[in-house]
């Protein structure tokens, strides 16, 4: 069960990811190419580092799964799952849209979620059996809620890049030529904007478990739904393929054009 205190520690997590990230946006950072030719920076590696270092003083049994460091104690009930800059792209070529994910995933499934767009001054935070708050670079946190979309013809779709689908981009194409509106380059930002009602659909391929663990929650709290594209409830070992969808039958048009 997530307690208040989690939620408290996960929003801290995000100040000091946050922090460290805002001190080198927009500077002449060195950008390294990993094993997998993403990009990555020493503000990457600070504020997972920070992340890291909280958790080991003030939660010790607790697991980690991050992006830049790999994993300590997985097996644990409670593993706290990191993306210190999740959008490095966007970071590292000066557009503000990317944020901090953290997740407390228990027993394998994550209930707690933050997206935290630092260079924007806006957090969503999900909780499991919580409505998700969105917090406003003015300082002020609300409730929000998904929008209704009846149908893919009304929706407003989006998707970091369509690059990212490979093999499956003809599955994407099928549902992009079906909505409204499609949209790209949110990353995080993204499914904040599904949660508040704003946009309908995200869908994205080729993910890991940090890039998507922290959204489940912030999505769901809004009363909004995501998946994989097999329709099932995402997990630690889900395979990086998500649907995330304000209303259900837009889900439902979705995955069935996913599907062929």
């Amino acid at each position: 069960m997530v307690t208040d205190d989690d939620i408290a520690f996960a929003g801290r997590l995000a100040d000091a990811a946050g922090k460290i990230a805002l001190r080198y946006f927009r500077t002449a950072v060195a950008v390294d190419d990993k094993a997998d030719e993403s990009p990555v920076t020493i503000a990457d590696r600070g504020a997972e580092q920070a992340m890291r270092e909280m958790i080991a003083r003030e939660r010790p049994q607790d697991g980690i799964i991050g992006e830049e460091f790999g994993k300590e104690r997985a097996g644990a009930s409670r593993v706290w799952v990191l993306d210190p800059i999740d959008g490095t792209k966007s970071f590292i070529s000066g557009r503000p849209m990317f944020g901090t994910l953290v997740s407390l995933a228990i027993d394998g499934v994550p209930q707690l979620g933050v997206i935290d767009c630092s260079a924007v001054g806006e957090r969503w935070v999900g909780v499991k059996g919580r409505r998700t708050t969105h917090r406003l670079a003015d300082g002020t946190t609300k409730d929000v809620r998904v929008r209704a979309c009846p149908e893919l013809k009304l929706a407003t779709l989006y998707c970091s890049s369509p690059l990212m689908f490979k093999d499956q981009f003809p599955a994407f194409e099928r549902v992009r030529e079906k909505v409204k509106l499609p949209m790209y380059g949110g990353d995080c930002y993204a499914y904040g904007l599904v949660a508040s009602g704003f946009a309908d659909l995200d869908i994205e391929a080729g993910l890991q478990i940090y890039d998507y663990a922290a959204v489940a929650p912030v999505i769901e709290g809004a009363g909004g739904t995501m998946t994989d594209w097999r329709g099932k409830p995402l997990d630690l070992s889900s395979d990086g393929r998500v649907i995330a969808a304000g209303d259900k039958r837009t889900h439902a048009a979705a995955l069935a054009l996913l599907a062929g």
